[in-house]
């Protein structure tokens, strides 16, 4: 069954289609400042498993070089 006004298929909507329409409902309801947010909890989480991976490669190397 064709949709009247895009004469598209109900259900035709690709993965960018949805995924565009469902960000741009999360920006209408909780504003550009919860994508602010999020990002800036998601730079933090980066910075500390690149912490925690340095800190345990110089565990490692510390004890390669006691061998």
């Amino acid at each position: 069954m064709a949709d009247e006004n895009t004469g598209k298929k109900k259900g035709s909507m690709s993965v960018s289609e949805a995924g565009r329409k469902g960000g741009l409902a999360v920006k209408r309801e909780r504003g550009v400042e919860f994508y602010q947010e999020i990002g800036k909890m998601g730079g933090e989480r980066v910075r500390a498993l690149i912490a925690a991976g340095r800190k345990a490669t110089s565990k490692q190397r510390a004890r390669g070089a006691r061998r």
